[in-house]
């Protein structure tokens, strides 16, 4: 296909080995790297020159190795806001989306008030990255993008992170990059990419049986 179009409260996976063009393609819709060819358009309009902050204010993107400071596990997850204007049971919602809560809730004495360490250093890498899902499901923006950002999670957990994300309805648009076609298979459309280009495009038995 020659334009890809993503439709607002769409859930699209993004797949494909390594090199493929997983990460160029995040930058061009994040408006981090220029086309050098076509445009990437939002509502119909080019995102250049101001709108570029415009656009990228509306996305919460969750890298592989996510930053988590040396803080409670409410101030990792509700990250930036004074303590007397965060919602807790936002949360707590936002926890159990990411599959944390029954971690902080049931293994960790103090719960929620627990500091986790510089970088995290208390928490295993999945933990972290959990952590670091529900800080972006907390800020509530319009575009949500993990990039290979279940990666340290074992193949169940990261397919629970996604249905979770689905069944949720959160009412914004989703972009999963991950390596494991199979995590997908609820997603809305798949897109595979292969040698920088868009291998295959569709759902998940399409791709399946193709």
């Amino acid at each position: 296909i020659k334009n890809l179009k993503i439709k607002a409260g769409e859930y699209l996976g993004i797949t494909g080995p390594s090199g493929s063009g997983k990460s160029t393609l995040i930058n061009l819709i994040t408006g981090l790297l220029n086309p050098n060819n076509g445009k990437i358009l939002v509502d119909k309009r080019e995102i250049v020159g101001d709108l570029i902050g415009d656009w990228q204010s509306a996305i919460s993107y969750v890298p592989q190795l996510p930053f988590i400071a040396d803080d409670t596990i409410t101030n990792n997850i509700a990250y930036g806001l004074n303590e007397d204007k965060i919602d807790f049971q936002k949360v707590k919602e936002a926890a159990k989306i990411a599959q944390i809560s029954e971690f902080v809730e049931n293994k960790l004495p103090q719960k929620y008030e627990t500091i986790v360490g510089e970088d995290g250093i208390r928490l295993s890498g999945g933990q972290r990255q959990r952590l670091s899902i529900a800080r972006a499901i907390y800020t509530n923006k319009d575009l949500l993008i993990l990039d290979e950002s279940t990666s340290s999670l074992d193949v169940m957990t990261e397919k629970q992170i996604i249905e979770s994300l689905i069944k949720s309805k959160l009412n914004k648009t989703v972009i999963f990059v991950t390596h494991r076609v199979n995590s997908l298979r609820n997603c809305d459309k798949i897109l595979l990419l292969n040698n920088g280009k868009i291998d295959a495009y569709g759902k998940y038995n399409d791709l399946e049986n193709n």
